[in-house]
């Protein structure tokens, strides 16, 4: 399927300056920006993508799964196509 998006990138050992665990992730507007600057020592503007507001979480603590759920399913719901723009086929 060529139009596929990620909505969720997970770097299970790291990424380039980043060595811990940690996951990106599609994020509404407003919220990269909101979450960094209340807990600066989980979440951080990753690379490549946090131009487009993209959210950096670190995995290698106490990880809020609950959370980590939510931040999942906004990635989603901002990356996926609105069910108007979506056609059937019949």
């Amino acid at each position: 399927m060529r139009d596929r998006r990620s909505f969720v990138t997970l770097w299970e050992h790291g990424h380039h300056d980043n060595r811990f665990p940690h996951l990106w992730c599609a994020a509404p507007p407003g919220t990269q920006q909101e979450l960094i600057a209340a807990q600066p020592e989980l979440f951080f503007r990753p690379p490549y993508v946090g131009h487009r507001g993209w959210l950096g979480v670190r995995l290698d603590g106490a990880v809020d799964w609950t959370e980590i759920d939510e931040l999942c399913r906004d990635a989603y719901d901002v990356v996926a196509p609105s069910k108007k723009s979506v056609s059937r086929s019949p």
